[in-house]
C-alpha cells in the first residue's frame, strides 16, 4: 500500500470511529444501501469492533432488480431517472427506514467507472442520500475524480463527513 493509500485508510477509519462515537453516545444506528462502493463502507464500519452497537444493516443493491427487490425503489422512478440520480438514493435510503429499525440512513449510488459514463452522467458522479428517520433526508451530487478506487475512496469519505455533519447540527 503506497503512503497515500495508508493517509486515506487511516482518514476513512478515523471518520468511521467518530461516527461511532457519535451514533452510539446518540442511542442511534445506522443503515446503509451501497451500489458503486458495493459493501465498502459497510467493510470499514464492521471492521471497528464494537460497531454492532451502532451499526444495523447494509444492503448492497447493484443492479436496478435488486434496488426494488431489496429495497423497494418504484421501478418507474428507476426507469425514468436512472440508478445514479437523487431520486432513486432518496428511495432507497426510504427502503432502509422501511425494512430496518435503524435511526439514520445513507445511500450511494454513482458512476464508478471507467466506463458507464454519459455526457449527463459522467463517470465520477456519485449521488448521496443521507438522514434521521421522520426527518428530513438528504440528497445530493458529488462529481468525484481519478480511477474507479478514487471514486469509490471518494464516496465513502463523503458519506461519512454527511452522516458526522448530519449529527453535529442536531
Amino acid at each position: 500500500m503506497s503512503a497515500s493509500e495508508q493517509v486515506i485508510e487511516t482518514e476513512l477509519k478515523a471518520l468511521t470511529e467518530q461516527l461511532g462515537v457519535c451514533l452510539k453516545a446518540r442511542g442511534m444506528k445506522l443503515a446503509s444501501a451501497e451500489s458503486c462502493t458495493g459493501g465498502w463502507l459497510a467493510k470499514i464500519i464492521t471492521d471497528m469492533p464494537g460497531s454492532s452497537a451502532w451499526f444495523e444493516a447494509s444492503v448492497v443493491c447493484y443492479s436496478n432488480e435488486s434496488k426494488h427487490d431489496l429495497l423497494s425503489v418504484n421501478e418507474n422512478i428507476l426507469k425514468e431517472f436512472g440508478a445514479v440520480s437523487g431520486e432513486t438514493v432518496l428511495e432507497m435510503s426510504d427502503g432502509l427506514f422501511s425494512h430496518t429499525k435503524a435511526d439514520v440512513a445513507v445511500s450511494i449510488s454513482g458512476i464508478a467507472g471507467p466506463d458507464g459514463g454519459s455526457e449527463d452522467k459522467p463517470v465520477g458522479l456519485v449521488w448521496l442520500s443521507w438522514g434521521k428517520r421522520d426527518k428530513s433526508v438528504y440528497a445530493e451530487p458529488f462529481n468525484f475524480s481519478g480511477d474507479r478506487e478514487d471514486v469509490r475512496k471518494q464516496s465513502i469519505k463523503q458519506a461519512l463527513n454527511c452522516l458526522l455533519d448530519l449529527l453535529v447540527c442536531d
